[in-house]
């Protein structure tokens, strides 16, 4: 089972390319997001829609993406292709990581016209001949969306199998999409994530400090949002052998000894999530020659860096947060905390 995610600015042709693709690749089928994120106009009250500017910023919109992939996949097993524009790489990480997850893999494309062309083609498009107005209301709309895709150009490029379709029909097109997918010049995406827990989980998080007392963040591919190093303790694994190994595992650094534990953080469940058990570990300071040799996996951490207390906090989950300053007010007074959703228990 495979995803073909064709991506693309508003007048690249991924509509019609994605059409022509499910002539050319046997038991395929066409899914389109934006049905999704039309029901869910349906489905929400209007201030929750009123408080995002896309419906791709929904959460649930995101979830409901690969949950309906997964089902149509169950259903029709073979080849989903799905055309819909994703600009933002944290998205792109969150849907193809969960899909990654499930053993679908997606073979990533970009449709990418030079902007002239692109320009002319919204320009020339009239999709709604009887409502002149609001024909001009969409182009308008796809005109504004222009630049922001500009600005996704380099992640989209560096991580998309590109054609560029400026002189290209959709049947070309598509042509040019199934050989690429039949060769592997459209590989599958590396973008990979833990799979969803089924029960409460224990994960073990490291805290690493450079010479100015910042800590290590790392980010994650699969997930939105900064993370510690750390991960999920395997069965029969004592937690701060779990953070050990994680950090090892994660970017390439063997610590000596055990870390100190800092606290433990009881997260309550919060579906889809079921919670558990999160420890945090003093990992030590990290010198800068030994920063210098950190090793990421592509696949699983884009970046790292050290940052302040005061950096963090638009950087982590507020449950995050609120963990990552009650360990650092436990490691200032060498003290170990006990925490049931970022707040301290069992003290006077």
């Amino acid at each position: 089972m495979i995803v073909v995610w064709i991506n693309g600015a508003f007048g690249a042709g991924k509509t019609r390319a994605a059409g022509e693709l499910v002539d050319l690749i046997p038991n395929s089928a066409l899914y389109d997001p934006a049905v999704t994120g039309d029901a869910l106009r349906d489905l929400l009250p209007g201030k929750r829609l009123a408080a995002v500017g896309d419906f791709q910023d929904l959460p649930i919109w995101r979830r409901l993406v690969v949950d309906t992939a997964a089902a149509l996949l169950a259903e029709m097993p073979g080849t989903l292709v799905v055309p819909m524009t994703l600009l933002r790489q944290e998205y792109r990480d969150e849907i193809f990581g969960g899909l990654a997850s499930r053993r679908i893999a997606v073979h990533h494309v970009l449709l990418d016209p030079e902007e002239t062309i692109l320009r002319q083609r919204i320009a020339d498009r009239d999709d709604f001949p009887d409502d002149p107005e609001h024909a001009t209301r969409v182009r308008r709309r796809a005109l504004e969306r222009v630049e922001p895709y500009r600005a996704a150009l380099g992640w989209l490029r560096a991580d998309a199998h590109t054609v560029d379709t400026g002189g290209l029909t959709p049947r070309e097109t598509a042509r040019s999409i199934a050989e690429a997918v039949r060769t592997g010049a459209a590989g599958p995406c590396d973008i990979v994530q833990t799979p969803e827990p089924k029960a409460e989980t224990v994960a073990a998080g490291v805290l690493l400090f450079d010479e100015h007392d910042r800590f290590l963040l790392v980010d994650p591919t699969y997930k939105p949002g900064w993370e510690f190093p750390g991960g999920v303790v395997e069965a029969g694994e004592a937690p701060a052998r779990a953070g050990v190994r994680e950090v090892h595992e994660e970017i390439g650094l063997r610590l000596e000894g055990e870390p100190r534990l800092l606290l433990v953080d009881w997260e309550a469940p919060c579906p889809p999530g079921y919670g558990g058990l999160r420890f945090l570990f003093d990992g030590g300071l990290l010198r800068t020659e030994e920063a210098a040799e950190l090793l990421l996996p592509g696949e699983e951490l884009r970046g790292w860096r050290f940052v302040t207390e005061e950096e963090a906090a638009t950087m982590l989950p507020p449950t995050r947060y609120r963990r990552l300053r009650w360990a650092l007010r436990a490691r200032e007074t060498s003290t170990v905390l006990n925490l049931e959703a970022g707040v301290p228990v069992g003290r006077d």
